[in-house]
């Protein structure tokens, strides 16, 4: 069975600081670094060798999953995106600033 991208929604009333979401990567065990871009940022379709684990600390993102459809996150959501997946993306209108963490593909 081919592996899914999940989202997983923040569910505090208050988005999380970057300190906290920094925690939740290590405690998987993935040692995460940041990256920001400008409002209208666009990434071409591509492909990671790895598991993604982003977490977004400000701003907006959407990905688009080919195939699958498009997802935009905000403050504290994550996505998993498994090693292989295709997708490209297009910053939010007051940019984004994500953690990003990778782990070995399975199989």
């Amino acid at each position: 069975m081919e592996a899914r991208a999940t989202v997983t929604r923040w569910a505090g009333a208050e988005p999380p600081t970057e300190a906290e979401l920094l925690a939740l990567l290590a405690a998987e065990g993935l040692s995460a670094y940041r990256w920001s871009n400008g409002p209208g940022d666009r990434y071409a379709a591509h492909t990671h060798p790895y598991h993604k684990v982003l977490y977004v600390v400000e701003g907006s993102i959407t990905f688009e999953l080919h195939p699958g459809g498009a997802i935009t996150l905000g403050p504290g959501d994550r996505l998993d995106l498994p090693a292989g997946t295709v997708h490209s993306a297009v910053v939010g209108p007051e940019g984004v600033t994500c953690l990003e963490g990778h782990r070995p593909p399975s199989g």
